[in-house]
């Protein structure tokens, strides 16, 4: 898998994980899943920003979000 595909997907992950964090610390109980999908979206986005070349910029991530896209739909 490229980089792109998985700053996409971690990216992903990292959104979709604030609705669990704020639905734990809402109800008063641990956020266990938001914190574990916090700790693989980041561990994603980390090993995409570090094994491309040269790295990402802020403005770089709509142009990988729309090559994956691209690519896979």
């Amino acid at each position: 898998m490229d980089a792109d595909l998985f700053l996409v997907i971690g990216a992903v992950i990292l959104v979709l994980s604030v609705p669990a964090l704020f639905s734990a610390f809402s109800e008063s109980r641990p956020p266990r899943t938001g914190a574990v999908m916090v700790l693989l979206g980041g561990g994603m986005v980390f090993w995409a920003i570090t094994q491309h070349p040269g790295g990402y910029e802020f403005s770089d991530i709509p142009h990988a979000l729309t090559r994956v896209i691209g690519r896979y739909f």
